[in-house]
Parts: structure tokens; sequence; C-alpha cells
């Protein structure tokens, strides 16, 4: 993969930084680069992800691949400076590269490891993708939570959308997202926050209008809320009121803006 943009030279090893919006995750990607046969080569990389971090020795060539355990290791940028701290001559030695790591100028590698820390936390920090919506022409209250309903009209597509909000300290923000395209249809997790976006396979739903209402019906919503990250807020659903709501209001209307804006 290219190396990042940020660079900071350590001796015979470089250290590069870049913020990765990917689909369906995010987060910071640190390299650790050196010369190798007369290029450039990243040897080792700690994708410092929101769902799924990760790292990998030698990603070009012998690419081994590890999960970090984001329940141990806690935040992936710490637990990944820690390593580097602690443990970059033995994984650069892993990765195949015993002669970097042998002529590492270790007191220079921890100097500069404070500025990598503060460009990766700040980038973690700033450079975070999130996704504002409008709240939708209709708003339907169901106790702690609203339904926001719109038929989007987008350049190069168009559909149904739902949204799913509630308040936040005083704030009303949008939980989830739901964007039934007719080209790219997709759903949110915490648009505001991690912004996870998923992708439907049309071929297995091709309905994901129909699908977004039976994952409310079948009683998915406060499992997806939590996952959002707003655990309190799916703690306090009255899911018989939202029941309720969805029979008598969210799903006949909703199938009728859209039925309303068929071609």
């Amino acid at each position: 993969m290219k190396l990042g943009n940020t660079k900071i030279e350590a001796g015979n090893v470089t250290f590069a930084l870049q913020y990765r919006a990917l689909m369906p995750d995010q987060g910071v990607s640190l390299q650790v680069a050196s010369c190798v046969g007369g290029e450039e080569k990243e040897l080792l990389r700690f994708d410092c992800f929101d769902q799924r971090p990760h790292y990998h020795y030698d990603p070009e060539d012998k690419n081994l691949h590890y999960d970090m355990d984001k329940t141990t290791a806690g935040n992936a940028v710490g637990w990944t400076l820690t390593q580097l701290r602690t443990r970059l001559p033995e994984m650069l030695k892993k990765a195949g590269f015993e002669d970097i790591a042998n002529k590492l100028d270790c007191p220079l590698v921890l100097s500069k490891l404070d500025q990598v820390e503060e460009a990766a936390r700040y980038m973690a920090l700033k450079q975070r993708r999130t996704v504002t919506h409008n709240r939708g022409d209709m708003v339907i209250e169901a106790g702690n939570v609203r339904f926001g309903l719109e038929f989007r009209e987008l350049t190069g597509d168009r559909g149904m959308a739902i949204h799913v909000l509630s308040d936040v300290a005083g704030n009303e923000i949008e939980l989830l997202a739901f964007d039934c395209f007719e080209g790219g249809p997709h759903y949110h997790y915490g648009p505001r926050n991690q912004d996870v976006r998923i992708y439907w396979d049309t071929t297995v739903v091709p309905d994901t209008l129909e699908w977004t209402l039976n994952q409310f019906k079948s009683g998915k919503l406060p499992s997806m809320i939590e996952r959002a990250g707003y655990p309190t807020i799916a703690a306090a659903l009255d899911r018989e009121l939202v029941a309720t709501k969805l029979a008598k209001e969210i799903e006949p209307k909703a199938m009728a803006m859209r039925a309303a804006h068929a071609k």
C-alpha cells in the first residue's frame, strides 16, 4: 500500500500515517517503512480501525495478518504505540527484516514516537468520516425515538430514506439511517460518530425498504441502536409503542411515499 503523506523519519526507519475511510470501517493506518533493495518498502502496518483493528508483518510480500482484540487491547492507536515503543525490533525481525532491526537507533526511535502518537491521535479525532442527513420530511414520534421519512432525490440516485433519531444531551442525533436507494442502497450505524456504512446486496435483498421495516418489526431495532453506540437509548426503548407506530404509521406512510415517487 502507498505510504501515508504524514512521514516522520527515525534513522533507518520511517513512520508514515494516513486516515483511511473504508466501507464499512475507518481509522488511522500507521506504517513502518525503510529502504530495502534501493526502494522504499512497507515493513509493518497497523490498521487502527473502529470495527476490526489489525496489523500486518511485511504487508507487500508475506502479509502475516493478526487481529487486535478490542476487548483486551483497548484503544487501537494506544495499543499500537505501546508495541512500537516496546517490541519494534522483535516485530521487524518477525517480518523478515533482521538487518534493519539490528541497526535501529532506539533512543531516536523512542523520541520520534512521541511525534507519531501526537499525529495519530490528531488524525483519529479530527479526520473521522461522519455524515449529517436531513431529519426527514415527515417525523413520527415513538417514545424516546422518532422516525424521519423522506424520499431523497440525489444526483445519480434516488429512493426512500428512514432516519432513526433521538435526543442526546439536549440535541437531536441521528442514531441510524437507512438509504433505500435504487442504485447504491446502504445503511448507517451511528452516522454522527462511527458511521459504519453497510451496502445491501440487492440480489439477496431485492426490496431494501421492506428489509428495513422487517428489522424493526422483528425486534432488531434495540440491538441496532446499541451497536450504533447508544446503549442507554436502546435500553429505554418502548417496544410496544414502536410496534404500534410501525403498523399504523411508519410502514404505511413509507410505502405510500415510495409509491408516490415511482417512475
